[in-house]
């Protein structure tokens, strides 16, 4: 019920809630805000400044680009003193149609939802894992984590190479290993299969550090005093890591699950400098696609870019449904 006040007059007024409160006033807001935090709004311009010629101008252009017939036969370009216009055309969603309605696009989906999935959990369990063991008093500790967190700290073009002369079917290490033991060798990136195992190994290879160091971080922050309560009340290891530990991660863990399912999905490095998307096009995710779409045979900007923008898509709903899932769970973050 809104509140009333007397006038001058003996007549009762109204009184204004933040409601009421004109709109008009949002200038003077602004103005006031800017002349308290003008050092701050200096402080982060630089940052916006570059974000908006970094990401924000190819993001439009690609978006733009998306909408067109843009090839390699129909960009503008210059060869030696002639300058060629472009001469690509506004189509519509004409790109985004032929895009979902192919088969090619659910294939390649499906693939990459089976990689992501598969490598975030081996990441999550793996990773959690390690950290488990890493938080109690081990002898050598140091000397453990500093072994595992170089995975994470190779370049991931270095790891794709090494990680491809092992798979080498002549000369790679774990067919020598296998020949060593009077075993077959294994075609491990000729076949679709074995090809597919082998990039998800190299991608959990280089992504389970991240997850280790993050989850670790998380148990050294759990109150000592809760498993101690838990081991008096006579709660075993299995209880009191799932009552204390794994509800302790809960933000944690929110957070590195989806960087990971994020970085996983447009891990472009490992497949294509691993396997080249092959055999064939076997092992070949959204991302990869994309790219061959633009710097491979009749290069199709046009159709690439229509490629990113589902991709950015899919991902920005991926995270605005798993926020809300949390949120939902009384887990906001």
């Amino acid at each position: 019920m809104a509140s009333t006040r007397v006038t001058a007059a003996g007549k009762p007024a109204r009184g204004r809630t933040r409601r009421d409160e004109p709109r008009r006033d949002e200038p003077g807001r602004l103005r006031r805000s800017w002349s308290r935090h003008w050092y701050a709004w200096a402080m982060i311009a630089p940052v916006l400044v570059v974000m908006a010629v970094l990401i924000g101008w190819p993001l439009a252009r690609g978006v733009y680009l998306s909408l067109t017939d843009a090839t390699e036969a129909t960009v503008g370009r210059t060869i030696g003193v002639n300058v060629i216009p472009a001469t690509y055309e506004f189509i519509g969603l004409e790109n985004y149609v032929r895009i979902l309605t192919s088969a090619l696009f659910w294939e390649k989906l499906l693939w990459t939802v089976v990689w992501t999935a598969a490598c975030v959990a081996l990441h999550y369990g793996i990773g959690l894992g390690l950290a488990v063991m890493l938080n109690r008093r081990l002898r050598l500790r140091g000397l453990y984590r500093v072994l595992l967190i170089v995975p994470w700290a190779v370049p991931a073009f270095v790891a794709a190479f090494i990680w491809r002369y092992l798979y080498n079917s002549d000369y790679g290490v774990f067919n020598g290993m296998l020949q060593a033991v009077g075993l077959d060798s294994v075609s491990w990136l000729d076949e679709a299969t074995t090809a597919k195992v082998a990039v998800i190994a190299v991608n959990v290879w280089i992504g389970v550090p991240f997850m280790m160091v993050a989850l670790l971080g998380g148990l050294q922050s759990i109150p000592k005093e809760l498993y101690e309560a838990a081991e008096v009340d006579g709660a075993g290891p299995w209880q009191r890591f799932r009552a204390i530990t794994l509800p302790g991660l809960s933000q944690v863990s929110s957070t590195v699950i989806l960087l990971g399912t994020i970085w996983t999905f447009n891990m472009f490095p490992i497949i294509y400098l691993v396997t080249r998307g092959g055999p064939g096009s076997e092992t070949e995710i959204l991302v990869t696609y994309a790219f061959r779409e633009a710097f491979t045979g009749i290069r199709d900007y046009a159709g690439s870019a229509a490629w990113g923008v589902i991709i950015l898509a899919m991902l920005v709903v991926l995270a605005v449904g798993y926020r809300r899932t949390l949120r939902r769970q009384g887990e906001v973050w």
